[in-house]
């Protein structure tokens, strides 16, 4: 198996519905009342990309990147219409938190918090967009190429220097979702486009 640094179409992708997914396992006691455990330490996204497909054309385009990938065999990149930048807004170098500076430290794994209060889920994003990334150190952006280079096939920021003691380290980007197919067979039919059938085209995140 292998990784295709390449991206779904995002035409369909724009149509694609799904989201994060937990397993929680849940308990009842006698007394009614329940116990629940968390399997997961983080969460995986599901799609189902075919309510993105609006023509025939479309799907010759996905049959072509489907038999590419094998199936399930190939990883590929996915854009999540939803959430693919660590802002909502314009992405800025002060977005999320990168951690802090201990003298000898020099790579941070981009990610993005989730909620603030009770217990904040920081999501490792492994699939950044090439250029996108923006840095800062102390709240002073720094320029990418000279003071920091990007993996973008992990995620992983190398700053050029080790940060110092204490520095407040911030990143921003935009960002894809590493997924696979999750079927190793299409069920199509071209004139289920005139009635308005959606084809069924299953994705899952690929975590690391």
């Amino acid at each position: 198996m292998a990784f295709h640094h390449v991206r779904f179409p995002i035409n369909i992708a724009l149509g694609a519905r799904g989201g994060p997914q937990w397993s929680t396992d849940i308990v009842s006691l006698v007394s009614g009342a329940e116990e629940r455990n968390t399997r997961w330490s983080r969460s995986r996204r599901k799609y189902n990309a075919g309510y993105g497909v609006k023509s025939a054309a479309d799907m010759h385009h996905i049959l072509a990147f489907f038999e590419e990938r094998r199936g399930r065999f190939h990883g590929f990149l996915f854009r999540d219409p939803l959430d693919f930048q660590t802002s909502q807004d314009m992405v800025t170098p002060f977005d999320q938190d990168l951690g802090f500076g201990d003298g000898s430290q020099t790579e941070f794994q981009l990610s993005k918090q989730y909620g603030s209060t009770y217990d904040p889920y920081f999501r490792p994003l492994t699939k950044p967009v090439a250029g996108s990334v923006r840095a800062a150190m102390n709240g002073t952006e720094l320029t990418a190429g000279t003071d920091f280079t990007v993996d973008a096939t992990t995620g992983l920021i190398s700053f050029t220097s080790a940060p110092a003691i204490g520095a407040s380290l911030t990143a921003g980007c935009t960002f894809d979702v590493p997924v696979r197919f999750d079927v190793d067979h299409l069920d199509v039919e071209l004139s289920s486009f005139d009635a308005g059938i959606i084809p069924s085209i299953p994705l899952i995140e690929i975590l690391t």
